[in-house]
């Protein structure tokens, strides 16, 4: 009975947490870098006087380079994790079985620190010891902090970062398609990429509970540093 309330219970109440995190890193990531990178090449590239056929050339090279790059980087981070997660896995198993009495003292510490007394958590130490499984699942999320990554996790984030890099990449070079003249174009991509960058940097905030119009501001900013330092360090070496 009481666990047919609890169910009910349950069922009524929906859960509005947002739980797309790693795919909204992963966005984040490539998009920021795809926003930032090609945009300071073009500026400095406007800087030195190229035509908008090279910077456009130029960057579409650099966006491809730029995309393979962040992929496999965000693919071989993954998969570090993922490793790393079954090493622990391992040994966390094979302490349970070598040193049960150690690891069962462990599991009583750590739900005292949350306050919880012997007599209430020693039924469920029993209660672990009895249940393998479930006893290496609760040491490795409370002991070790660890949650069981994603099998397809390597190649989704990699996939991800460099499609949302390309995305990012395009936006400050669209004027160069159709600008044919550098100095006009540059101005045109500047104008498109703080735009876009502050549109990013405000569903930034959005999705990661930061105050968006504040990581809109902070986003644009950064990406101007970037490309203004970019467009002077071509006038310097030019000059």
């Amino acid at each position: 009975m009481a666990q047919e309330m609890e169910k009910s219970l349950l069922n009524q109440h929906t859960e509005k947490h947002f739980t797309a995190g790693e795919i909204v890193r992963d966005v984040i990531i490539g998009v920021s870098d795809g926003l930032t990178v090609p945009f300071a090449l073009a500026a400095g590239l406007s800087g030195a006087n190229a035509s908008s056929a090279i910077i456009l050339t130029a960057g579409i090279a650099e966006v491809a380079a730029g995309a393979i790059s962040m992929g496999l980087g965000g693919y071989l981070a993954a998969k570090s994790e993922a490793d790393h997660y079954l090493r622990e896995l391992k040994r966390e198993q094979e302490e349970i079985i070598a040193v049960p009495d150690t690891e069962a003292a462990e599991v009583a510490e750590i739900l005292s620190d949350y306050g919880i007394q012997p007599h209430e958590y020693t039924p469920v130490v029993n209660a672990l010891r009895k249940n393998p499984q479930a006893w290496l699942d609760f040491m490795m999320k409370f002991e070790l902090g660890l949650e069981k990554p994603n099998p397809k996790r390597a190649l989704k984030s990699a996939f991800t970062i460099a499609i949302a890099y390309i995305v990012g990449g395009m936006v400050p070079l669209i004027p160069y398609i159709f600008i044919p003249i550098a100095r006009k174009a540059v101005m045109a991509s500047v104008v498109l990429t703080l735009l876009a960058l502050l549109i990013f940097g405000y569903a930034k905030g959005h999705f990661t509970g930061n105050k968006p119009i504040r990581s809109a501001l902070q986003t644009a900013l950064i990406g101007a540093i970037a490309s203004a330092a970019a467009f002077g360090m071509a006038k310097v070496v030019q000059g």
